[in-house]
């Protein structure tokens, strides 16, 4: 068995592509549009998973975009995606400064989660040991539910 990826549903395709793209820092490594069934793929791979992504060798996201409108609710109830980063402290700030809640700081250097546009939890695990406690972090309370 091996894994392959991760589907989340979507509203707003382009703003999803700017969250985990531009802010989080995935790459989308391809797309397709299916006109007969109405709907669009985006595949997204992590930055050191780029070169592996085409070799069904990588995780990916991938992300479903149904043209025809739906509500989509109750985003946690799958769990949550998880990527492990270089620097967690550095992470957060760029998605602070981009505007996204930090909904769990990482207050013990190593994990950290937010949300996505669609209300998808993400999880952020920091590579190796974890870093020491800084602030604002360390005494950042949690916000909303994660």
């Amino acid at each position: 068995m091996k894994y392959l990826h991760t589907m989340v549903r979507v509203i707003d395709l382009e703003a999803s592509i700017r969250f985990y793209c531009d802010v989080l820092g995935l790459v989308e490594v391809r797309r397709n549009d299916y006109e007969k069934g109405r709907f669009t793929l985006s595949y997204l791979a992590a930055p050191g998973d780029v070169e592996r992504a085409n070799t069904e060798d990588a995780p990916l996201l991938e992300l479903t975009h149904n043209w025809d409108p739906e509500e989509y609710d109750g985003g946690r109830n799958f769990g949550h995606l998880a990527y492990r980063v270089e620097n967690i402290y550095e992470i957060c700030e760029n998605l602070k400064n981009a505007g996204v809640i930090i909904n769990r700081p990482p207050r013990d250097g190593y994990m950290a989660f937010v949300r996505s546009p669609d209300n998808i939890s993400i999880e952020l695990l920091q590579e190796g040991k974890p870093l020491s406690p800084q602030e604002p972090w360390a005494s950042m309370e949690n916000s909303g539910e994660w």
